[in-house]
């Protein structure tokens, strides 16, 4: 190989090929597929069930590697047939191209530059000047939108989420996804960055033209299916995801780290701490034997307190706890039922006994929880102040 390699030969190097997802834009497709082969031959055409005559064009280009679906089934399955096929020839990266003309096949060096650059996988993905004349103005709130959404399921802010024109490491991608039309372009960048992959914007050109250009984008139809894949998403989110990362970040903490950086060296205020703990313990106290960590944290990324200190204290009822928390909780229940369960911390404890007095102890978790909470939230507010007095 030479010195200086050309593209095509990085292109191979890397083994990376473009997939050109088609419907239905036969006034410019010609002229996508010229402007990629001049920077590689390994291209990869879908026709997603195509009416004109974009069948006559593609014979035009037997060197070109061709997926012919019988039916329109949407973008989202297009490209997931033309990643099973890079796959089965053997690449590792594809850029996805858009075939109405508005990208141009000449930033495709800007692509592999970028990438090489990374130095490990990437999800990259073209930035568009989504401000510059020509742009319809419900592309650019539908961006914002999606770029908003994106940022609160990953934490990860970009300026585009929403074009087609993209890098994808494809030994990084979810094996299995759920969407087929426009919205699993939110569904894989959203997926792949719970997965560890960086996803990240490259700058672009764009070319709205609207004597060429055909959108296949159905507002109110499409815009319900992102929105709805939206919902699962948060959910996910906040009942998941947001849960394991910080988890998985936790076990990492010495409890020397734990109190010099979440506790002491933390830039809440002392009500937003107190609170946290208060948080903690309620959850930890409460009957919420299994999910106390996925309600700890929700809870606490809902509400923006310190995720830290509601996620520690929320381990309030580890098992040498057990017995003291059920004996108080019997307890408390029983100023408001009749105490049925004549439980002592020398009784045995056994799931058919609480089970039996299940009323007296749920309801005594709950007010063991709540005034457990205030005792803490408020001590913990006034340690805090007096440690603040004693440093001064």
């Amino acid at each position: 190989m030479s010195a200086n390699p050309s593209i095509s030969e990085r292109i191979e190097t890397h083994k990376l090929c473009v997939i050109i997802p088609t419907y239905n834009n036969h006034k410019t497709l010609r002229r996508v597929i010229d402007g990629v082969l001049k920077y590689t031959q390994n291209c990869i055409v879908v026709n997603d069930g195509s009416t004109d005559t974009t069948k006559e064009i593609l014979s035009a280009y037997p060197q070109v590697c061709q997926i012919h679906l019988p039916e329109n089934k949407g973008k989202g399955n297009a490209l997931q047939e033309g990643f099973r096929k890079a796959k089965d020839l053997d690449y590792r990266y594809v850029i996805t191209i858009d075939s109405d003309g508005q990208h141009f096949p000449d930033d495709i060096p800007v692509f592999l530059d970028n990438f090489e650059d990374s130095g490990k996988d990437v999800l990259l993905i073209g930035s568009r000047n989504m401000n510059q004349d020509g742009v319809p103005k419900k592309s650019s709130f539908g961006n914002k939108f999606s770029n908003f959404w994106f940022w609160f399921e990953t934490g990860i802010q970009l300026e585009d989420t929403q074009s087609g024109y993209r890098l994808y490491p494809l030994e990084s991608l979810p094996n299995r996804f759920f969407t087929k039309k426009f919205e699993f372009e939110i569904e894989v960048i959203v997926r792949s960055a719970w997965n560890g992959v960086d996803v990240k914007n490259i700058p672009i050109n764009i070319l709205y033209d609207p004597n060429e250009r055909v959108t296949h984008f159905r507002p109110f139809r499409d815009f319900t299916r992102i929105s709805i894949l939206n919902t699962v998403l948060v959910i996910i989110t906040l009942l998941y995801i947001k849960p394991r990362d910080f988890f998985r970040s936790f076990k990492k903490k010495s409890l020397a780290a734990f109190i010099r950086e979440d506790i002491l060296a933390s830039s809440d205020s002392y009500t937003v701490k107190a609170a946290s703990i208060a948080l903690g313990v309620f959850v930890g106290i409460a009957p919420f034997w299994g999910f106390q960590t996925l309600i700890v944290i929700s809870l606490a990324v809902l509400l923006r307190w310190n995720k830290a200190l509601a996620f520690a204290f929320s381990n309030v009822s580890i098992p040498p706890m057990i017995p003291f928390i059920i004996y108080g909780s019997l307890q408390a229940g029983s100023f408001f039922v009749n105490d049925s369960a004549k439980y002592t911390l020398g009784s045995p404890i056994t799931i058919d006994h609480i089970k039996t007095n299940i009323l007296q102890y749920v309801i005594g978790s709950f007010v063991l929880a709540t005034v457990m909470a205030i005792l803490f939230g408020v001590g913990s507010y006034l340690l805090l102040s007096l440690s603040k007095k004693s440093s001064n």
